[in-house]
């Protein structure tokens, strides 16, 4: 088990990397004019996720549901924040 949390935290950057990819936010500026980073993305991503399945109780099967919806509110937000 140890083994694989280490792998995960190690894939964190890529994982990163690839929801800013995808979501063609590879830098953008945040309010206070600094760029944000891909681990920041990545963070903002999952925090809202979070937030949605805490919302509806954590049921399980919408983790992919949320995910996706999160993505999209960040990549809204971020691409409406002035760069």
């Amino acid at each position: 088990m140890a083994t694989r949390n280490k792998q995960k935290e190690m894939n964190k950057p890529s994982m990163a990397r690839a929801a800013a990819d995808e979501l063609g936010i590879t830098t953008p500026a945040a309010a206070d004019g600094k760029r944000l980073s891909d681990e920041e993305i990545y963070r903002l991503i999952q925090q809202s996720a979070y937030y949605k399945a805490r919302a509806r109780g954590f049921a399980p099967g919408h983790e992919v549901e949320d995910w996706i919806a999160a993505e999209r509110e960040v990549k809204g937000s971020l691409k409406r924040s002035p760069m």
